[in-house]
């Protein structure tokens, strides 16, 4: 019996008019005809029995509506299947696709995002390595004077009494890449939860949590617009049941001032989390140093810009007539891009406050913090440990890096 060959017996199943002589009966077998002709099977002759269409239309051409209506055809078993390929995506989803932000918000958060999170040797080499030492050792200054004390009398859960014991929560709201997770690991918290609306900020935190020194405090993130959304949004009610003994908020807050709504909303987050007794931190652009800078502008200027080497920010507008949304351009060699940031009008914010029961402790300018502390049996020594300063005293920041660390102010207040 001849091999089975499907070309062949196609033509003579169509009646074909081409004479069988003229095929290569004697060609070498495909792979799928040794297949199908094992010598076993050899008696058995190829005789389908079922057939969808007639034995002559396989050499019928398609029309050209056929071939139109197939460009596109699915059939059922292909159709089955792309839905079970549809359903397993949609199962792995975990978070929709982020939206798209507008305005000035996005401006911010595409800003931070695209910032790299550089190494401490890489670090280094910042030409404003000296200002950024500076401010982390203020920072250090006030979480150590008003977060200590609170943390370590925290009645929180699981929190253990007792010297060098893990104890209190900490919500870092702008945490951005986890910068102060260190500071915070040094003032033995117990649970830390961060949130920035910058996403993969938030995602580079997470990353630097895990690079902890053991044993590290328990951290939770959470990508989000906090000037805009409730906390609620994103943590568990069970993670928000037990409130935080600190609220930090370092070099964002003036963000929320965009809007009265947002500052609310921001002042809202802050104080329904916070416990009585709990505090509030943070640091600010300094509302008295740039407004002061603007009136001293030539009121023919063109651009109302001032500035120097390390920093320049330039006003849209010399007064806006409200106290939201005084709009000014920040530049920061090596850290600040030329982004949209806010005026903190000071009395009408601490006002705000009180109305969410948190009473002012503290308020003090950049250059007044180092005045206050560079003596301090603690802070003077950290200053030469975060090289502020060397063993001799002398400051790793030149004329232009001071000018630029007066730009700030740091403040603490209480929860009633």
């Amino acid at each position: 019996m001849p091999a089975f060959d499907p070309v062949r017996d196609a033509l003579r199943a169509g009646g074909s008019n081409i004479p069988l002589v003229h095929l290569n009966t004697t060609r070498r077998a495909t792979d799928l005809a040794v297949l199908l002709n094992d010598p076993e099977d050899m008696r058995i002759p190829y005789n389908p029995k079922s057939r969808i269409s007639a034995p002559g239309l396989v050499m019928v051409p398609l029309t050209k509506a056929e071939m139109d209506m197939y460009k596109s055809f699915r059939g059922q078993g292909a159709a089955r299947v792309l839905k079970r390929k549809r359903q397993a995506n949609s199962d792995t989803e975990e978070e929709p696709p982020a939206k798209k932000l507008a305005g000035d918000v996005n401006v911010v958060v595409e800003h931070y995002n695209s910032r790299p999170d550089v190494g401490v040797v890489q670090r280094l080499d910042s030409p404003i390595i000296g200002l950024k030492n500076f401010n982390n050792w203020v920072k250090s200054v006030l979480i150590t004077r008003f977060a200590h004390s609170v943390l370590a009398q925290s009645s929180g859960r699981g929190a253990r009494s007792g010297p060098g014991r893990a104890a209190g929560k900490v919500l870092d709201m702008g945490c951005g890449k986890g910068g102060d997770m260190t500071k915070w690991a040094k003032a033995r918290v117990k649970e830390y939860y961060g949130v920035d609306i910058a996403a993969m900020s938030v995602e580079q935190a997470h990353k630097r949590w895990k690079t902890l020194h053991p044993p590290r405090f328990d951290a939770h993130f959470a990508a989000m617009d906090c000037y805009t959304e409730p906390l609620a949004k994103g943590f568990m009610p069970a993670m928000l049941s037990q409130p935080f003994d600190v609220v930090s908020m370092q070099f964002c807050m003036h963000y929320a001032f965009e809007t009265v709504q947002k500052a609310r909303c921001m002042l809202e987050n802050v104080s329904k989390h916070l416990r009585s007794g709990g505090v509030f931190i943070g640091t600010i652009p300094n509302p008295d140093f740039l407004l002061d800078q603007l009136d001293a502008l030539p009121q023919d200027a063109e651009k109302l810009s001032f500035g120097n080497s390390v920093y320049k920010i330039t006003f849209e507008k010399r007064k806006t007539g409200q106290i939201f949304g005084h709009k000014y351009w920040f530049f920061l060699r090596d850290a600040v891009d030329n982004v949209p940031e806010y005026v903190v009008h000071w009395d009408n914010f601490v006002q705000m406050a009180a109305e969410y029961k948190l009473r002012l402790l503290y308020k003090q300018e950049f250059h007044r913090v180092f005045e206050e502390h560079q003596d301090h049996q603690e802070f003077g020594p950290l200053m030469v440990r975060m090289k502020v300063v060397d063993s001799d005293g002398a400051s790793a920041m030149d004329e232009d890096q001071w000018e630029a660390a007066n730009l700030y102010i740091a403040f603490a207040f209480e929860k009633q």
